[in-house]
């Protein structure tokens, strides 16, 4: 748009009060500067007189103060994607998505709203994926052979996390990122290679756009992929057998199955390495320095800190005593809300390849252990039997097992690499302490329990078993 200066300068006071409200905005808790406009696209054009709506494409950095280690000032300037519907007049319907009336620039005296919640916008991105082609800096790709019908009506999903979703028709989903930067989604780049290798167990991306800018490495922006109609996720399943006291272990023994399944198409789509005792020592610090930042930010860990480390040191002494470990890619974030169960034929599938959306892409797409995701399953089920009030059985500890028993029907088992196993739940169990101890405190006794164990049940004062208390309300979504 030639009229970018004004309509950021306009925009920026509404977006300081509407994006720190936004589930996706991963800057919470710290005030907003000012915005960079990295690009504006006009997908459809305001009418000048009616009520049709206009579509205003937007990539935006948010400047916000931070500090580093040393609690020097300093700032971060994420990038975010928006998609802002245009009216004069906004529907009633689309009241609780307004964002506001901008009080100058090109859209003075209109109202801007979040377009993806509007069916007729909604509507026509998914028109745009449907016939490849490029509009300014935005490209839409498809697979050749991908059937996208027209005419599909869209509903945005509610339960917005790091993205946002659209269901069309029940048939296809898309998935639009929020906090974008250069280079290939995970959540392109897996599911398309999985697809090549005939893996079934993840649906195959249909059709997808991306950001060109000045000649950056392409910014993926948005996915198509199948829905899977009549599916519930694990964390819902899980959730529901606790509910009527019902076995799980037949259900985890087929979704590690599944999950091993992945992981051996993964090591055929793309290349593998091997951690040698320079990269067995490095993971080994890294985890370390995290404990010990944590440590210093939750009090409650602190105790734990020599008993958590040695399961860093075991890992590191795999290296010196002349072990290789595989390295691989994997999932990244995975966990039960992040495979769906179809009730027809009970067949699990995976989703959501994106990894931890908060690291730096880089570190996203480096070769890691299978035991990370292993790790994240296995602290998925702990969760689960804290939310249904399981914990102090053995509910997780028998889902656990069968996972892992299903796992090694097509892989190795993992419980026979107990220290990589080990160093890979310690490590996301003290992630979760410091996600817990920021956001949910309430929660801070599930990861607890889990350090308690893993650390053998040593702490310099007092016991922490267990879960002392169950948390007031379930997330809304699993770490």
């Amino acid at each position: 748009m030639s009229e970018a200066a004004p309509l950021l300068a306009s925009l920026a006071p509404l977006l300081t009060e509407w994006l720190p409200r936004q589930r996706w905005f991963a800057g919470k808790g710290r005030p907003i500067d000012g915005f960079t406009l990295v690009a504006a696209t006009e997908i459809l054009p305001k009418p000048p007189t009616g009520t049709a709506p206009g579509l205003l494409h937007l990539l935006v950095r948010a400047r916000q103060p931070t500090q580093d280690s040393t609690t020097h000032p300093t700032a971060t300037d994420d990038c975010y994607q928006l998609l802002l519907g245009v009216q004069d007049v906004l529907p009633p319907q689309l009241a609780p998505v307004r964002i506001g009336r901008p009080a100058g620039g090109p859209l003075h005296g209109r109202t801007v709203y979040e377009g993806l919640a509007d069916p007729r916008l909604a509507a026509l991105l998914l028109e745009r994926l449907r016939v490849p082609g490029r509009l300014g800096p935005l490209r839409f790709s498809r697979e050749p052979e991908a059937k996208i019908p027209p005419d599909l009506t869209p509903r945005l999903l509610g339960a917005e996390q790091s993205n946002s979703s659209a269901v069309y028709g029940e048939t296809y989903i898309l998935k639009l990122f929020r906090r974008v930067g250069p280079g290939t989604n995970p959540d392109l780049e897996l599911p398309r290679a999985l697809a090549k290798t005939g893996c079934a167990r993840v649906p195959a991306p249909a059709a997808w756009f991306e950001a060109e800018l000045h000649g950056a490495m392409p910014m993926t922006l948005g996915v198509l992929q199948p829905f899977l109609p009549g599916s519930a996720d694990g964390w819902q399943l899980a959730l529901g057998a606790l509910s009527v006291q019902a076995d799980f272990t037949a259900s985890a023994r087929a979704l590690g199955h599944a999950v091993a399944e992945v992981h051996l198409a993964l090591a055929e789509a793309l290349p593998t390495v091997v951690l040698r005792r320079p990269q067995l020592e490095r993971l080994a610090e890294v985890m370390t320095r995290r404990l010990e930042a944590t440590a210093e930010a939750v009090p409650a860990l602190r105790p734990y800190r020599w008993a958590l480390g040695e399961a860093y040191d075991e890992l590191a002494a795999l290296g010196r005593d002349g072990h290789t470990r595989r390295a691989q890619r994997v999932h990244g974030d995975l966990h039960l809300g992040q495979a769906l169960r179809t009730a027809a034929d009970g067949r699990w599938s995976l989703i959501d390849f994106e990894g931890e959306p908060a690291r730096p892409l880089p570190e996203r797409c480096r070769p890691q252990p299978v035991a990370q995701d292993i790790a994240g399953m296995l602290r998925s089920f702990d969760y689960a039997a804290a939310v249904g009030r399981a914990a102090g059985t053995d509910w997780a500890e028998r889902s656990r097992a069968a996972f892992c028993e299903g796992y090694a029907t097509v892989h190795q088992d993992p419980r026979e690499d107990p220290r990589l196993l080990r160093a890979h739940e310690t490590e996301k169990a003290v992630y979760e302490v410091l996600y817990e101890a920021r956001h949910r405190p309430d929660w801070l006794s599930v990861p607890m329990s889990a350090i308690h164990r893993l650390a053998g049940g040593h702490r310099a004062t007092g016991v922490h078993a267990g879960l002392t208390r169950p948390p007031r309300t379930p997330p809304e979504d699993h770490l």
